[in-house]
This record gives C-alpha cells, structure tokens and sequence, in this order.
C-alpha cells in the first residue's frame, strides 16, 4: 500500500491536532507519497491556534479560515469536508490524509473509500473506532511525534541517557488480541509449506485493523515485533533483507 510516487492531500482538523505533530507526521506521510495540497482548516481568530504560526510558515501548509457561524456546531469540519470532495472529484489524487480524532469524518473517509482512492487517518488514542475503520490505514499522534525523543535527549549526561534508555524499554505489552491478529494473519497468507511473506501478513493487518501498528508497541517494524512475540520463527531470504518470512512456532512442532 506504500507506493512512494502516490500524489496526496493533506487536510488537518486544526480544533484537533497539535503543531507539535506536524514534524512526525510529514515524514510518516512521506512513506506513502507527495502531498502536494497541505492545509489546516480552523477559526484563526481564537486564540486556541495561535501556536500554529511558525509551524504552518515552515512546513508551507495553507491555512483555511472557517468561522463558527453557531456556538456547538463545528463549522470546521464541514469546510473540510466539502473541501476534501471537490479535491477528490479532481482526480489528481491517489491518497488523502485526514487528521482528526472526530467521528464527523468517518463517512467521508469511506465515501473517498468508495472512489478507490486511499485514505490515511491520524489522530489521538481516543478516535472512535468508526473513523479508524473506514481508514486504509490509520496511525496514532503518539507513534509519530519526535517531541518526546528531543526531550529526551535534552538532558545530556546521566540523565539524558537514563532517559532514552526508559523510553527505549518501555514498550506496551502485546495484549491477548494483538497476538491473536498477528496469528490469523500468519495463517492466512501461509503457503502450503506453513511460511508467509511478512510484507504479506502485513497488508493482511492493515485491512483487518487499519490501526495496527507495530510502533502501538515500541518495535520500528514489523519484523522486531514478531521476533518479539515468540509466536513464530523469523527467516530473512539470502542477502536481501527485506524479504522476510515467518513461520508460526505450533506449526512448525506439528511437522
């Protein structure tokens, strides 16, 4: 699903993202393609997005001025809806990127969906499901964000280093459904000698949760959260390693 040459929009929810994402976001984002339309949709006049000046100016990303006609109804949101379908109906791009945490734009990820265009979601841990799902694929602010890892560092000495080294090994445990997707995943894209191709059984996890993520638990990629789950043996292909495939472990005692 990564093709590095898709043309892309990207819109921001800006009543529902962070500057302080931006950096992290662009070069996630970056993975997936070009994204030559950028822009944040928001009530400029309220103080709440005065910090998105210097980060809109740096990134090039063109601010949309909505008003709040009525106190309670997001007129935001209804900007960059009616924004996203014109830009669709152009037939320029092959992915959107939507960043919100609202529910609102779950339809319109799907009506996108339904064009056969890719839809890249992003948002904080409390997105509701409904939006996740109609994503292709969706990721986490937290995953992203470099923030933390300048933080980290800034420090120096004892500290910064005991710092990266909690931030290193603090990983969240793979829970009873994560391994249960990496299992039903493996065994779906197993050939008859039991193997996968990992980039297979990956793009099978993408479509049964668009929010898996092997970064939800600390691991850079896939492969280094198989390894570490202990449910399957990891064989990399001659020299090239960036083919992988896996083999679960119950499987392999059977034979």
């Amino acid at each position: 699903m990564r093709l590095a040459n898709e043309t892309l929009a990207l819109l921001i929810d800006g009543d529902n993202a962070s500057p302080k994402v931006v950096v992290g976001l662009l070069a996630e984002i970056a993975n997936y393609g070009t994204a030559s339309v950028k822009r944040i949709y928001g009530d400029w006049t309220k103080p709440n997005l005065n910090g998105w000046k210097d980060c809109l100016l740096e990134h090039s990303i063109q601010p949309i001025q909505q008003f709040a006609y009525t106190t309670g109804k997001n007129a935001t949101d209804g900007a960059m809806i009616i924004d996203a379908m014109d830009l669709l109906y152009t037939g320029r791009f092959s992915g959107f990127c939507i960043v919100s945490s609202d529910s609102d734009f779950a339809r319109l990820a799907a009506r996108i969906r339904e064009q056969g265009i890719t839809v890249y979601g992003f948002g904080e841990r409390k997105t509701p499901r409904p939006f996740i799902t109609a994503c292709d694929k969706f990721v986490y602010f937290d995953v992203l964000n470099p923030v933390d890892k300048q933080d980290a560092g800034a420090e120096g000495g004892l500290a910064g280093t005991d710092a990266h080294a909690s931030k290193s090994d603090a990983r969240s445990p793979l829970d009873a459904d994560a391994i249960s997707m990496l299992i039903a995943a493996i065994r779906a894209t197993a050939e008859d000698d039991g193997r996968a191709n990992l980039a297979k059984v990956g793009s099978y996890l993408a479509k049964q949760a668009p929010d898996f993520d092997s970064r939800n638990y600390g691991f850079p990629r896939l492969t280094n959260l198989v390894e570490a789950s202990g449910i399957a043996t990891v064989e990399r292909i001659g020299d090239n390693t960036t083919i992988v495939h896996v083999r679960l472990l119950s499987d392999t005692r059977q034979k």
